[in-house]
């Protein structure tokens, strides 16, 4: 990785390893060309197997190479810094928390407490908000990449990732985002999958969508109602985002419309004078999940009503055991009912079928809308890079094992980000994985024995 691609603000650490080889007594014992041209022949051979002719370097990378320059990515590269181990962080953006910077809408903030999603070793600026913004969230993470010298090699897509069953290492093949140029390959004994859960965006299947006469774009490209002004909007989706949206549209004077296709769990932000997140925490602690789901769902009965009776039909599971199984996260309203139960947001069915600007509904009403905003939400794509299946599940892209045992798999490869507990279950996991390559490094792990 030549110097000149890094910010000025950071240090090369693999530049740095170069000049301390001369005191290291594992260099001088086995010098560094020994592994060198292991890495490389293995390398010329692949590519000239390859079909490919823009192969390019293969880089030796001492410590773990983490993929994702997310909070995930972050919080593990942190935890490591930590222990004085140094890691490379790939980022296909050209910047940290690409998803929060460039994927969401400008009045987003944080659905839970801050102190519920601090990333480990640095809390949030004490004069944060309860629920800070995105720009304070993209802040605070961009001073915790500073704090730890986290410094991402960006616009590098991993277009592959397996372990070398020779080399007994992990190979990751990198291009420059965007690009069929030059491929760069890094070699190191440990791989950290930080992609998280919402790489890629997820497209409904609707009769009709392609041809629809009017805007279409998914909740990654909305920004602002501002845009939509007077217009009919169908938001198509009743998550957390596509509620959000409704509101923010409503707030710029646009006319809703939401497409509420499966049972939903509406719940206030906040119960009982606290968060209802923390709150449920805290029943927890005393109280086992279908109490606790009883709890809240009788007070969000007198707070809210029946949301039944405006289209808003509830799971018969309850929220927390929902959100347990399925990862299904409960709405956490900000404002939103408000507006349903006054008729500015309207509610309806699944879509059935869409022609020119008329979109006609499961209910058989049909309307015409100017925009459609698709709050389908986001999934994972390791499938398509990483070539393992043991640890991740081809069908989700999600570890196979749930949460506390899905972030270690086989021959140092690790999951973080993935654990559908948010940012509380991201610093869980990224400790645990830098204490388990902090035990392999001190053993030695850094040197592999294929070099010995």
């Amino acid at each position: 990785m030549p110097l000149e691609s890094l910010p000025t603000t950071c240090m090369d650490p693999w530049s740095e390893s170069e000049s301390k080889k001369a005191h290291d007594p594992i260099f001088q014992t086995y010098p560094s060309q020994n592994y060198r041209q292991l890495v490389d022949g293995l390398c010329k051979e692949r590519s000239a197997n390859a079909a490919a002719a823009h192969f390019g370097r293969c880089i030796w990378v001492p410590g773990p190479i983490i993929v994702g320059a997310g909070p995930s990515g972050l919080a593990v590269s942190a935890c490591l810094k930590e222990k004085n181990v140094d890691s490379l962080v790939l980022e296909r953006s050209n910047c940290i928390a690409s998803l929060w910077q460039l994927k969401t809408y400008d009045r987003l903030s944080l659905h839970l407490p801050r102190q519920f999603c601090e990333l480990p070793l640095m809390p949030f600026p004490a004069d944060y908000p309860i629920y800070p913004s995105k720009q304070q969230f993209v802040a605070y993470l961009e001073i915790y990449a500073a704090r730890f010298g986290i410094c991402p090699t960006y616009n590098r897509t991993v277009v592959s990732a397996e372990y070398d069953e020779q080399l007994l290492l992990w190979r990751a093949r990198t291009r420059a985002t965007g690009t069929m140029g030059e491929e760069i390959e890094y070699v190191s004994r440990w791989l950290v999958v930080a992609t998280g859960e919402n790489a890629e965006v997820v497209m409904p299947e609707i009769d009709g969508l392609e041809d629809f006469k009017g805007t279409v774009m998914h909740t990654s490209s909305y920004k602002s109602g501002s845009a939509f002004a007077g217009k009919h909007v169908l938001v198509v989706g009743s998550g957390n985002s596509g509620m959000e949206v409704c509101l923010d549209l409503c707030n710029h004077n646009a006319q809703p419309h939401i497409v509420v296709r499966d049972a939903v769990h509406i719940l206030p932000r906040e119960m009982l004078g606290q968060s209802t997140f923390g709150l449920s925490m805290w029943l927890l602690k005393w109280l086992p999940v279908h109490v606790v789901d009883r709890i809240l769902l009788l007070i969000a009965r007198i707070m809210l009503g029946d949301t039944a009776q405006l289209g808003l039909k509830r799971p018969t599971m309850g929220p927390l055991e929902l959100k347990s199984l399925s990862g299904k996260t409960p709405v956490l309203d900000v404002g939103t009912f408000a507006k349903i139960k006054s008729g500015d947001i309207k509610v309806r069915p699944a879509i059935k079928q869409i022609s020119g600007r008329q979109v006609e509904f499961m209910d058989t009403r049909s309307e015409e809308f100017d925009a459609m905003v698709l709050a389908t939400g986001y999934k994972s794509n390791v499938p398509f890079w990483l070539k393992d299946r043991e640890l991740f599940s081809e069908k989700d892209g999600l570890p196979r094992k749930a949460f506390p045992n899905g972030w270690k798999g086989m021959n140092g490869l690790y999951s973080v980000g993935f654990t559908r507990r948010g940012l509380m279950g991201t610093s869980v996991d990224a400790r645990r994985i830098a204490y388990d390559i902090e035990q392999q490094w001190k053993a030695g792990g850094k040197h592999p024995d294929v070099f010995l």
